[in-house]
């Protein structure tokens, strides 16, 4: 068991930190096309890179993991600005976000969403944030109050996988990636898919892994630990009412964890790229629930 938990919180650990700062370096110039974003500054000068599209009442926002940017919601932006406004954003350090801070906390990341929120002047608004950006998202929400009518969190909470508890088990947790960056995290990205995903999909997130700043990825990951350790669990009791969760059950026989947890059979963690029609179906759902006022359990 143990053995099994450490291969699932690796896993994890990937998706937090294997394409950190790497995205920075490349997705710049790759991965947007369009206009300049907005930026705003979050609290500590960090400039916050943001688009906007859609108009109405309600806002989406949605926050992207660590190892990610905000154009991997691509496939649900168009899909939802045609009833939603939709806010997506680069955190600090990420893609066109610059970086004036030395620690990558969750709440360092939930005050850059705040910061975007506040500048566009939203007041009703739902939280969407896929594996860190669930956790930045619950952060976000505290700092937001009751501008905010729902949290979706997609395969993070409740999810199957776990943080080591001891200093030891971190310890084993972190060593591959002393070891080997590169070749650890090519190898974990890949288990996170199913046989049956797109190759192009496996392919443009690979591509972005093995040429980050793994000090700087390591550091995040005893940071997303503490997070975990002392506020994970606190967090889905305070959020309770608002918190929805969409999670992976590749095998298609696991069972949800929670009564907030929606699960969607055959697909890996990367749910909103591998099978957008699917997950923007299932996500429309719960904000129109959250609009109407109707309780997520």
């Amino acid at each position: 068991m143990f053995k099994e938990n450490m291969l699932r919180a690796l896993a994890l650990v990937l998706v937090l930190g294997s394409f950190l700062f790497a995205g920075c370096q490349t997705t710049g110039k790759t991965y947007f096309k369009g206009p300049a974003p907005d930026t705003v500054a979050s609290s500590d000068g960090s400039r916050i890179a943001y688009d906007v599209r859609g108009e109405g009442d309600i806002t989406l926002v949605f926050i992207h993991c660590w190892t990610c940017n905000s154009s991997f919601w691509d496939g649900q932006v168009e899909f939802f600005a045609k009833d939603y406004r939709v806010v997506t954003l680069d955190l600090a350090g990420h893609a066109r976000s610059t970086s004036e801070r030395s620690k990558y906390s969750v709440e360092a990341f939930g005050r850059d969403v705040e910061a975007v929120v506040s500048k566009v002047g939203a007041k009703k608004i739902v939280l969407v944030g896929h594996s860190m950006g669930a956790p930045v998202a619950i952060e976000a929400a505290r700092l937001l109050g009751d501008r905010v009518i729902g949290i979706v969190g997609v395969d993070m909470f409740y999810a199957s996988f776990e943080f080591p508890s001891t200093d030891v088990g971190m310890e084993k947790l972190v060593q591959p990636f002393r070891d080997d960056f590169a070749g650890t995290s090519e190898g974990m990205v890949r288990s996170m898919f199913t046989p049956n995903a797109d190759p192009k999909v496996v392919d443009s997130i690979i591509a972005r892994t093995g040429s980050a700043d793994k000090d700087a990825a390591i550091d995040m990951i005893y940071e997303m630990s503490g997070w975990f350790a002392t506020k994970s669990k606190p967090s889905y009791k305070e959020f309770s009412g608002v918190l929805r969760n969409i999670n992976a059950a590749p095998k298609g026989d696991e069972k949800p964890k929670d009564k907030s947890v929606l699960l969607m059979k055959g697909v890996g963690h990367f749910i909103p790229q591998v099978a957008p029609d699917r997950f923007n179906e299932v996500l429309a759902g719960m904000v129109k629930g959250f609009v109407d006022g109707k309780s997520c359990h």
